[in-house]
């Protein structure tokens, strides 16, 4: 199955079209309908096969344990060429295979009749044994606030459990984990390393996924950097920081390798990258007591059927809203930038009065969650009561990078043995004194107070640091790692607890709800109209492979970043047409922006305004939360435009348009639906009218001529 849309949009009065060539299968489109067929671990002689109507992954368990078939069942395409081991460990400073086969001499291609001849190596892990389970979950989800998916996700689960003879791992077990999901051709993988030595033992490096994949492209020539990798699967980590606020730039485990062992290649210089490893590359020493464990990072693996760009988006969602439910959660907040108390409980009756349901403290407000004095606690936990018995939930920031704490508590550079390099200059270590006591105060003040969010900038544990003191870690080997696993076990236990997480870096699968769209904050500065445009930008940019939940944007009410009158939105009813558009914006896309202010609103005409918004999101919120489907970008030349789409849902698609000229217009445009399951009819209601029905061209389209007013916004339900 493949699909490959082109959308073309006419600029002038020329019917705007979009050329679509819809998937075909015999099968339903798991992106559009539900897959009634479970995920099943199977045993046949000696084999065991994980599998679920989508993705298949079979195993061969004699004389060692290896993966010898992937294959997309939907489109037959077979991943991989090679056998390779299930994973690497070093440990005590060697090298060691967890299972694998070897012996195969061509690795172009592998014919599973060759396994027979295959060979154990004398010094690898060796499979034992294996158990099954169903599906765990990663983080026990308990978030009250309003969410579109609150079912965790359900499937089968494996563990092949190995141990060696080398002298080195006497008493070290391995454990390889795979995951398999109901509904997606998913599959998850992980290892753990077990010391039951009696002795301490050096990790010095987990591969925990080794894949000899069948090329992309063959190219005589040509650097790995230049060679197409793999498109048929789409890899996701949980270990992912780079403050990018996009996932590809912030992965930190994939690497992409050329495989000597396949002399049969094109590419003269054996350089194209068919070899996929998976492993944090600055983890170089960790230390395990006796009776520790080491986990590695998880790797989902989720299989593609083609190289359109909306359809791998769509895939990456759905993937995100069953796997990691607690990212549709997507409560209405407000950014309040406060001075005193009553201006907390004035914002919060604020909140209620317009059907906002949280308030955050913004930074620059009085809030300060490190205080852990019994007088804070006491004043807090006062006006928590208070935001409570108003229906609203209440939060918090709090920064922990781009700031200097001292030199003992700092990151200190590898390089000079110094503080300062680290990924904002100066940025305490968590794993320091300081740092372990910040994640204390944290837990702390939340769980006093009942706050319900906790919006956190940093930290970023990408810095490596080589303090020898610091309780957290050891040293500069082993200090990202350890890092790492305080900010996520701080994360997890908080989305345990029903807290709403807002991080600055790539922690969903750890328990975080949202992060930011991506954006510049200087261009909060400028003029409201530029501000239009740039926030549909950031919007239609940022909801590629983010659902509209997992992105937060921002409208700046108070003067921030610069700037004169013409940036911002005070007096607020003043600039009713901008604050209204702004909202709608952002309400429409399904995006959460941070309303940073003092206020909602300052009249009874800004407070209807506010509340009309608000409950006109709410009466589509589902749909409005649904993937979006990218039309046209905006450029301020012609119109932009975004459609939701949910197959599922009793509104099956929403068409947002708009008009950034000063002249009105009129276009034919071409509106795909095959992702809202429509097949045949479709009736659409234009800003709440009467609906008019349409029939389907045979590529799942529509065409509507539509008139839009200068400098408007129109919006038409699809059913």
């Amino acid at each position: 199955m493949n699909m490959k849309s082109t959308w073309m949009l006419g600029m002038m009065l020329a019917a705007v079209t979009v050329n679509a060539q819809v998937p075909r299968s015999p099968k339903p489109d798991w992106l559009v309908s539900p897959v009634k067929q479970k995920a099943t671990i199977t045993e046949t002689g000696k084999d065991i096969v994980l599998g679920n109507g989508l993705v298949q992954r079979k195993f061969r368990t004699q004389p060692n344990l290896a993966c010898y078939d992937y294959l997309n069942l939907v489109t037959g395409q077979q991943l991989l060429r090679a056998v390779k081991p299930e994973a690497r460990v070093t440990v005590n400073g060697r090298t060691l295979n967890v299972g694998g086969l070897r012996g195969q001499k061509e690795n172009a291609y592998l014919q599973p009749e060759w396994l027979d001849g295959f060979t154990a190596g004398e010094s690898d892990f060796r499979y034992i044994r294996h158990t099954e389970s169903a599906l765990k979950p990663r983080v026990n989800w308990k978030g009250a606030y309003w969410a579109a998916n609150r079912n965790q996700p359900t499937g089968r689960q494996i563990e092949f459990y190995y141990e060696s003879t080398a002298p080195e791992a006497k008493g070290v077990a391995v454990i390889v984990s795979y995951a398999i999901y109901d509904g997606l051709p998913l599959i998850a993988k992980w290892v753990t390393v077990q010391n039951k030595s009696g002795a301490d033992v050096t990790v010095n490096g987990i591969v925990h996924e080794i894949l000899g994949m069948v090329e992309e492209e063959s190219a005589v020539v040509g650097t790995p950097e230049k060679l197409k990798k793999p498109q048929g699967i789409y890899f996701e980590t949980n270990y992912a920081f780079n403050n990018a606020m996009n996932y590809p730039v912030s992965d930190q485990t994939s690497h992409w390798k050329l495989d000597s062992s396949y002399t049969s290649q094109v590419n003269y210089d054996y350089g194209t990258p068919c070899l996929f490893e998976a492993y944090p590359d600055k983890v170089t020493a960790v230390n395990l007591a006796n009776g520790e464990s080491m986990t590695s990072p998880a790797t989902w693996e989720l299989l593609m059927d083609g190289d359109d760009r909306e359809r791998r988006g769509l895939a990456v969602r759905k993937m995100y809203r069953t796997i990691a439910p607690w990212t549709t959660g997507n409560p209405i907040f407000m950014h309040l930038v406060s001075k005193n108390d009553q201006e907390v409980k004035s914002a919060v009756d604020q909140c209620a009065a317009t059907g906002y349901e949280a308030l955050i403290l913004s930074f620059g407000s009085h809030v300060n969650m490190e205080d852990t004095a019994a007088a804070n606690i006491a004043r807090w936990k006062s006006l928590s009561d208070y935001a409570h018995a108003k229906g609203i939930l209440i939060g918090g920031y709090s920064l922990f990078s781009s700031r200097r704490i001292s030199d003992k508590d700092d990151v200190i550079n590898p390089a000079t043995g110094k503080p300062g390099g680290a990924f904002f200059g100066n940025a305490p270590c968590f794993g320091s004194e300081w740092g372990l006591a910040y994640r204390d105060k944290i837990k702390y003040f939340i769980k006093q107070t009942g706050f319900d969010i906790w919006e956190n900038d940093g930290p970023y544990p990408g810095d490596v640091c080589a303090s020898t003191t610091h309780p957290g870690h050891k040293d500069q080997h082993d200090s990202q790692w350890r890092q790492m696993e305080i900010q996520k076990e701080l994360y997890r236990s908080l989305n345990e607890q029903g807290v709403y997480v807002n991080a600055p870096d790539w922690y969903f699968l750890d328990g975080t709800n949202k992060i930011a769209l991506g954006y510049r904050e200087v261009n909060f500065s400028l003029s409201r109209d530029q501000q239009k445009i740039l926030n549909r930008q950031n919007i239609y940019d940022g909801t590629w492979a983010k659902t509209p939940s997992m992105g937060w944007g921002f409208v700046p009410l108070t003067k921030y970043q610069g700037g004169g009158p013409e940036a911002v939105l005070e007096p607020l009813n003043e600039h009713l047409d901008d604050y209204k558009q702004l909202m709608f914006q952002y309400y429409g896309s399904g995006v959460q922006a941070c309303y940073r202010g003092p206020r909602l609103y300052d009249t009874d005409a800004t407070k209807a305004v506010v509340k009309d918004m608000v409950t006109w999101y709410k009466k589509y919120r589902n749909i409005l939360n649904a993937d979006v489907i990218h039309l046209r970008r905006a450029d301020a030349r012609d119109w932009d435009g975004i459609l939701h789409a949910d197959p599922q849902g009793k509104e099956k698609g929403f068409l947002i348009l708009y008009n950034p000229l000063k002249t009105a217009i009129t276009r034919t445009i071409r509106v795909p639906l095959y992702y809202t399951g429509l097949t045949a009819t479709a009736k659409v209601s234009a800003n709440g009218t009467a609906p008019k029905s349409y029939t389907l061209n045979r590529d799942y389209t529509i065409d509507m001529t539509v008139t839009l007013a200068p400098e408007s916004y129109n919006w038409w339900v699809i059913q």
